[in-house]
């Protein structure tokens, strides 16, 4: 009896190609931060990694091995790049260790059907007669390229905003410190996914099978080909370009350096939800946040403490400690601005709860505070499903975890910036740095001709996550904002990473994680748009959807038979 096809025992050379791909797809997972991996080396490894995807699904004999090739290397890439939630949901959210590394991989494996599609389709535009055939013309070689490319930084646009988006570990992050940062004030980090995944597939095109398929086991050899060199030249180019790109100056100083003050209480993520210990973290904030100035630093005149410093919401504190936080304030003589969560109410009457940050001085009335209604206020747009909002259908998941969640209300897009000696201050929340596009309209001038932002700051409560590769890719993230939007960027975490980040994605200041500490920085505004900044993804889209329209166009002869 003859064995169906998907009984066959798999042969020592499938074995082989998907340990590769394996293996790729895990060093891979190194290249989003830096640790183990050095900076230099991130963006020439997220290359050559991805060149083993890219060489292995253009040359796959069917379009369903295309999309298993990369979506194995992708399960990989993204199981060992997320351990970290593992950290979340077991340490803190109290799950059995088997359901939160299900949770880990079951989200990893879904995420890696995005990539999975980009080969799929790349290797239905592009089959391997048209790559390997005996009369290759060079420019064939370059369409493969361009279009595997076009095609994996579509998918990861798709990552990023479908279903709210989950945009972690997108390979532009890896080129923070690399030449093809240079495009990010105009391309953005799709722009960069862009360049790198064309990069990667131009490199795995210098080689070609000389007979049948090698990755599914057959007898043939691979040998360079000069003719493809035209593609990889070609990436070179846009390197190059990167580089000269990455010296222009985007934006301008504006006004005086602002001197600021960065609180890290480094409070153990198990006890800052406790009520018993509520109070010694409330104390250990405000400790920090009034020690007098070191010698030779100037006193601060903004203090930005993380991401729920209050753990509770603001009307449910004594008035008392407000008042003890306006002493300070009054003491230092600077604004501060804090993570807390607010119970307000809408004009109807109706009650609205917000993860947001509240500003004030020392004459701001306690009143304003309380009622979560000072004029220096942001609320978090671009909410955590499962963290601050429940999808529908998933109450049941919420339920397994022991973790203080919440169903919270956005803010609105467009939130007028705080005004602190000259400069013009936009917050985020969390993870709301990884979406470029919504950091943008804070850099508008609003609808009354308010200025738009000289800075941005990010605060966070990493303590989530423990010491895990999470803090080091956040603020890579963080770095590539900088870079899109040509602004200094400040973060304030409750574990680390706390830093000062300037308008080049360069790291100023930072403190040691998992540490109490303050970090007094002076801060320059800047003023000026990138192109990235006025458009925000639409240049990048467009170019990708040219490439592959294009593509698209050549398809009908790339697959005849």
């Amino acid at each position: 009896m003859t064995r169906r096809p998907w009984l066959r025992r798999p042969s020592a050379g499938t074995l082989r190609g998907a340990a590769l791909l394996g293996a790729a797809g895990a060093l891979h997972a190194l290249t989003f931060a830096p640790g183990p991996l050095p900076a230099w080396s991130l963006a020439l490894i997220q290359i050559l990694t991805l060149a083993v995807a890219a060489h292995a699904t253009l040359r796959a004999p069917t379009l369903r091995a295309a999309f298993a090739r990369g979506w194995w290397f992708s399960s990989f890439s993204f199981s060992l790049g997320l351990y970290w939630l593992f950290v979340s949901m077991h340490r803190y959210g109290g799950m059995a260790v088997p359901l939160a590394v299900g949770g880990v991989l079951a989200l990893s494996l879904f995420l890696a059907i995005f990539p999975g599609m980009a080969c799929a389709a790349a290797r239905w535009l592009c089959p391997p007669r048209v790559l390997d055939g005996v009369a290759l013309r060079a420019r064939q070689a370059l369409w493969a390229a361009a279009t595997w490319g076009a095609c994996w930084a579509f998918f990861e646009w798709v990552r990023a905003t479908l279903w709210t988006g989950f945009p972690w570990l997108n390979i532009g992050y890896a080129h923070v410190d690399g030449p093809l940062a240079g495009w990010a004030p105009i391309l953005g980090v799709h722009g960069m996914a862009l360049f790198a995944a064309f990069a990667a597939a131009a490199l795995a095109g210098l080689w070609r099978a000389e007979h049948a398929d090698v990755a599914e086991g057959s007898e043939g050899a691979e040998r360079f080909d000069a003719r493809h060199g035209l593609a990889f030249g070609v990436a070179m180019v846009f390197v190059l370009a990167g580089w000269l790109l990455g010296l222009i100056n985007w934006s301008r100083p504006t006004g005086e350096p602002v001197s600021v003050r960065l609180v890290q209480g480094n409070v153990e993520q198990s006890q800052k939800f406790e009520p018993a210990l509520l109070q010694q973290g409330l104390l250990r904030h405000l400790e920090l946040a009034a020690l007098p100035a070191a010698a030779g630093v100037p006193a601060p005149q903004l203090i930005i403490l993380p991401e729920t410093v209050l753990p509770v919401f603001q009307d449910q504190l004594d008035p008392r400690i407000w008042e003890a936080w306006r002493e300070v304030a009054a003491r230092q003589q600077a604004t501060i601005a804090m993570g807390v969560p607010l119970h307000t109410r809408r004009a109807d009457g109706s009650p609205s709860y917000t993860n947001s940050v509240l500003g004030f001085d020392a004459n701001t009335p306690v009143a304003q505070l309380a009622t979560g209604t000072t004029a220096m206020r942001y609320d978090k747009q671009h909410l955590v499903p499962w963290g601050e909002y429940v999808p529908p259908g998933f109450r049941w998941f919420v339920e397994m975890l022991d973790i203080p969640l919440g169903d919270f209300d956005s803010g609105p897009p467009r939130q007028k910036p705080f005004a602190v000696a000259g400069q013009h201050i936009a917050f985020n929340i969390c993870y709301e740095d990884l979406f470029g596009p919504e950091l943008l309209p804070a850099l508008l001038p609003g609808p009354d001709g308010q200025p738009g932002a000289t800075i941005l700051v990010n605060v966070s409560n990493l303590g989530w996550f423990g010491d895990t590769w999470a803090l080091r890719q956040h603020m890579q993230i963080g770095r590539l904002r900088t870079i899109e939007t040509a602004r200094p960027m400040l973060t304030a975490t409750n574990t680390g990473l706390t830093a000062a980040i300037d308008a080049r994605g360069h790291v100023a200041a930072q403190l040691p994680a998992h540490q109490p500490g303050v970090l007094p920085v002076s801060v320059q505004g800047m003023t000026g748009l990138t192109p990235y900044a006025r458009w925000d993804d639409k240049l990048a889209l467009a170019l990708i959807g040219l490439v592959l329209i294009a593509a698209a166009g050549r398809g009908r002869y790339n697959r005849r038979p």
